[in-house]
Parts: structure tokens; sequence; C-alpha cells
């Protein structure tokens, strides 16, 4: 069981980076969801409105966000926090603090995505404003995010994405790949639906005293953005995979389609995750 693959999304709903390392902090990866898109009532737009978001590609360099798009060519968001002042957002039910990037991102935006991006502007998340976690977790006041949907990270399994894959093959369709859910730690399993009773992960004790744990919260409940394709913001095939999910029932108890964990840092920040590093579950310390 070892560390598969590590992605972050420094702009919420629009492609991942993915990552040879990645250093873990209470807020997530370093620049994970760092950024978001606002329409005029200055709530956040995602997928689930504007699909393709999914066709916009992200970079970051030593100084600066960089966007890219076919039709629009690319644009450099300064990684330098904007002068601008403070401006309330609302990302699902917070209202949290940001600040909005150039009014030439704005018009970029619009080359690129075209009318449907009219109105729009790029909000980066303040300096110095803290966002709790979704739902209080009892010993972990301290958990925080940026404009991630509740938690700061989302931790998925090969093996359970093979048994997905299996349950559409049966009914004649094709396989999804893993960026359909868009996680930020790929852990490599031979058991399907086995992070479903594991209390976390952790890695294994390291001599350089750089051992990670991850606290599992609860189940991520999946919507439409799986049915999208990340590369080209297309639908396949209209419900799916969700409605696979939802037969498999993998989560008896709760409504609605499951796939992946919900996780906090229980263990000190700075810690170096890598590609390849072994993992163990916590409950079976």
């Amino acid at each position: 069981m070892q560390v598969e693959a590590l992605f972050c999304y420094p702009v919420k709903s629009m492609q991942g980076i993915r990552l040879d390392q990645a250093r873990l902090y209470r807020h997530g990866f370093e620049w994970d969801r760092r950024w978001m898109l606002v329409d005029r009532q200055q709530c956040f737009v995602t997928q689930r409105q504007l699909p393709a978001l999914a066709t916009l590609q992200v970079a970051i360099t030593e100084r600066a966000l960089v966007l890219a798009h076919p039709r629009a060519g690319s644009i450099e968001v300064p990684l330098e926090a904007p002068s601008s002042a403070a401006e309330s957002v609302r990302v699902w039910q917070d209202d949290c603090q940001a600040q909005p990037e150039s009014a030439q991102v704005s018009r970029w935006l619009e080359i690129a995505l075209g009318p449907a991006a009219q109105g729009l502007r790029l909000m980066r998340f303040a300096d110095g404003f803290t966002r709790a976690v979704a739902e209080e977790t009892s010993g972990h006041q301290a958990a925080h995010t940026f404009f991630a949907d509740g938690y700061p990270y989302l931790v998925t399994t090969t093996a359970s994405l093979q048994a997905l894959n299996q349950a559409l093959n049966e009914k004649g369709l094709e396989t999804v790949p893993m960026s359909r859910f868009r996680p930020n730690i790929v852990i490599g399993h031979d058991r399907a639906w086995d992070e479903d009773r594991w209390a976390g992960i952790q890695t294994l004790p390291a001599t350089d005293g750089d051992g990670a744990e991850l606290l599992f919260c609860t189940p991520c409940q999946r919507c439409k953005v799986t049915t999208i394709d990340q590369q080209t913001a297309q639908v396949p095939v209209p419900a799916e995979p969700l409605k696979t999910l939802l037969a498999l029932n993998t989560q008896p108890t709760l409504k609605g389609a499951h796939f992946g964990q919900n996780a906090l840092l229980d263990s000190r920040e700075g810690a170096l995750l890598r590609v390849g590093d072994p993992m163990m579950p916590r409950n079976e310390i």
C-alpha cells in the first residue's frame, strides 16, 4: 500500500496539477483551491454550473499561477497577493474574505469560455482569513481549508476505482479515470472500499522524522462533476458513473453516491509526502 498519485487544484473546478511530492498543511497542499471564480452575486462558480472550466489548464511557477486555453493562450497571475481590498464571497454556506485578481483575468476568461464567462472574476483567498472545515471535528478546532468544498484533503484508492470500472463494464459502459473524482491523494491498494472502514492513513515510520497522519472525517458524496470528462468538458454518458455508484451502495447508511474519504491533517505541518511512499491504515496499527 503506497501513495500512487498526488494532485493539487489551485483554482477550484479548473484542471489539476499532478505532483511528485507535496508538503502537508492544515489547509491542504500549498496552493490547493487558493483561487475560485465568482459570479456577479459573489457566489462561487464550478463545473456544476459551467462544465467548460474543465478545459482550463493550470500551472504554478515560482512567481505565478498560469492559466491556459487553446482559444485564449495563457495568462500569468502573480503568486504575490494582489493589493486589492478583500471582499466577501460565498462558497456553499460559508462567507469568506477574498481579493479580486485583475480585470485582465476576467477578459481572458471571456475569450477562453465565451459569453458564459461574462461577469466572472477570479478571487484569491485572503491572507489572514480562516475558514473552518465543513463540520466540527473533536480535537481539531484548528482544522481549516481554502476554497475546497469542505475539507482540506480528499483520499481515494485504486482498488475502489477498479471495482467501479468493473461494474461499469458489466453494464456495457466505458471505464472512467480517477480524474473524474478530483482527489488530492490516491493510494495504491488491492481491496475495494477498504478506505471506508479506516480511521485514516499514515506513512510508515521514517528515520528522517517526516511521518504524516491523516484523519478520515466523512465519505465524500459525489455530484454531477463526476459525469464530466475532465479534458473535454463533455458528458459521455448522462448520469454515469453516479448511477453505478448508487447501485453499488458502498455507504448503506448514507444517502447519495460516495467515493473517497474527506480528510484532515492529524500530525505536524510541513511533512513531505512523496509518490511511492508506503502507507498504512490507522485502524490496523
